[in-house]
């Protein structure tokens, strides 16, 4: 059995998480691993509802999700965890709690996910409609060093998920193949 461990995504709104996160958890299912998803719209809806977008509840958002990856982590499960996480402090945090941990960071310009805007928040924040938005009224820490970057502007969804599960095979969390 594999060892548990969180993968933790960070990056802005329409940098490629999800869309990386189900690649990766179709690829780690096939190899008959444990996997659980904690995507941040659907830990917005349920964990975290009521929570504001304050750098306060943010904060408490990342902590909720950092708490489940740790007792997932915790009972040898690969938990995914795509969140857009914007504070350096708040992923060191968790980083720490859990121990398992691979932070990846999709990286993508603000330009460029304006342009893909699946949900057409950028329009909204850029209008003044949405307050506090990452990347355009709120800040965004890039990591400073991550164990796996995705350069999605430039690399395929699954060109990404494979260079995340060859870092699961060089730290040992999974077997290679």
């Amino acid at each position: 059995m594999s060892k548990g461990v969180t993968v933790w995504f960070t990056g802005l709104s329409g940098s490629g998480k999800s869309t990386i996160t189900r690649i990766l958890e179709k690829t780690l299912r096939q190899r008959g691993e444990r996997v659980e998803i904690l995507d941040g719209d659907v830990v917005r809806t349920n964990l975290s509802k009521g929570l504001s977008f304050s750098k306060e509840d943010r904060d408490l958002n990342i902590k909720r999700v950092g708490f489940v990856c740790q007792l997932l982590t915790r009972h040898n499960v690969i938990v995914i965890a795509a969140v857009i996480s914007p504070y350096k402090q708040s992923r060191e945090s968790n980083r720490s709690l859990i121990g398992n941990f691979i932070e990846v960071y999709t990286k993508c310009s603000v330009e460029a996910c304006a342009k893909r805007d699946p949900k057409g928040l950028y329009k909204k924040a850029q209008s003044g409609e949405i307050q506090h938005f990452t990347g355009v009224s709120d800040p965004y820490e890039e990591p400073e060093n991550p164990d796996v970057i995705c350069e999605t502007e430039n690399e395929t969804p699954e060109e990404s998920a494979q260079k995340i599960v060859l870092k699961l095979e060089e730290f040992g969390y999974i077997d290679k193949q």
